[in-house]
């Protein structure tokens, strides 16, 4: 005991100013550092044993200086080892250099994304065998796209309407044949997800504006409207060989039309639009020409009144012209041989 411990007339020794005894000094640093420690695994059994006996149990490979870390990197360590704990249940590669490991998941959450997303996405895909890792999860977690529901989608394919009333307002396509008969369709589109071209792919806008395009496309080079009602499927194939899911998130399964119904007349509408049309032109025309003839009469006689102003005007001239002659002397009155005639 005298060897462990300072001795009474050791501590008087130091509190009256002497030099300390190295091994006392020896033995406070230790009891120190024993506090310090003490302190330490009270702080860290409270704050992650939990976690860190789960993440041991499950063999999540969590390091403790990785959940120390994750607290100074403002990193939710709940969520990090529950992601980690599910991947290895799963069967999920989490090697630290090519898997799941611990650095890219915080990597993620760090970046904003959604970590317990992305490795629900992944075991769905692992246990559909669908090729999907952790990098192209993240990249269309972080471009805004849910990874689990396209998952989902790629697992079982989901069901479109063309045209979709929540989108359009209307609920069928109108489509005219050669013969000029409208066809209002409504087709049921199904598709599922391309992983592969999720980031940067097309989304179901612009498959369902293909979709109806290329119907119209396909009913209006029928030459008559009964051949797509006899055989509905012609537009199906003609729209599945157009490839319209190229450059899209979704992959076409199958395009099937639901409904279709005859509409008007369209081609003899237009007809009886043109035929009226031309009545009104031929009237115009019509109409033009008889102004044009009336114009013409009314210059003629316009014409006509000149030339007997013209003609009054020449009879006023020739007694005015006979007088001025008899003045002259240039003719001279003579009687004839009773016939009444005066000669010059």
């Amino acid at each position: 005991m005298s060897v462990l411990l300072p001795s009474i007339d050791r501590v008087e020794l130091v509190a009256q100013g002497g030099s300390m005894d190295p091994l006392t000094l020896i033995v406070m640093i230790l009891a120190f550092f024993g506090v310090v420690t003490f302190l330490f695994l009270v702080f860290f059994v409270a704050a992650y044993g939990k976690l860190w006996l789960q993440a041991v149990t499950t063999r999540a490979d969590v390091s403790v200086l990785s959940l120390i870390g994750m607290g100074f990197r403002n990193v939710d360590p709940r969520m990090i080892v529950q992601a980690k704990v599910m991947a290895t249940q799963a069967g999920l590669d989490i090697n630290r250099k090519t898997g799941i490991s611990t650095r890219r998941l915080e990597a993620h959450y760090l970046a904003g994304g959604n970590v317990a997303n992305v490795v629900h996405a992944i075991i769905a895909a692992h246990r559909a065998r669908i090729d999907l890792d952790f990098d192209r999860a993240a990249a269309i977690d972080l471009a805004g796209r849910d990874v689990l529901d396209a998952v989902r989608t790629s697992v079982q394919p989901k069901v479109i309407d063309c045209p979709d009333p929540q989108r359009s307002g209307k609920t069928k396509l109108s489509a005219i044949a050669k013969n000029g008969i409208e066809l209002r369709v409504r087709a049921r589109v199904t598709v599922r997800t391309n992983l592969a071209q999720l980031v940067g792919g097309a989304t179901e806008d612009t498959v369902i504006a293909r979709v109806g395009e290329g119907i119209i496309t396909a009913i209006g080079s029928a030459e008559e409207h009964s051949e797509v009602l006899e055989n509905p499927d012609r537009v199906s194939r003609a729209v599945l060989e157009r490839g319209l899911d190229s450059h899209t998130a979704f992959e076409i399964v199958s395009i099937d039309i639901a409904d279709i119904d005859v509409g008007d007349n369209i081609g003899a509408r237009l007809q009886a639009d043109q035929a009226e049309a031309d009545t009104r032109v031929a009237r115009a025309r019509a109409e033009q020409r008889r102004a044009e003839a009336v114009a013409a009469e009314q210059e003629n006689k316009v014409r006509v009144a000149q030339n007997r102003v013209q003609l009054i005007m020449a009879e006023a001239e020739v007694p005015m012209a006979m007088a001025d002659a008899f003045r002259k002397g240039h003719m001279v009155a003579q009687r004839g041989s009773g016939n009444g005639e005066t000669n010059p």
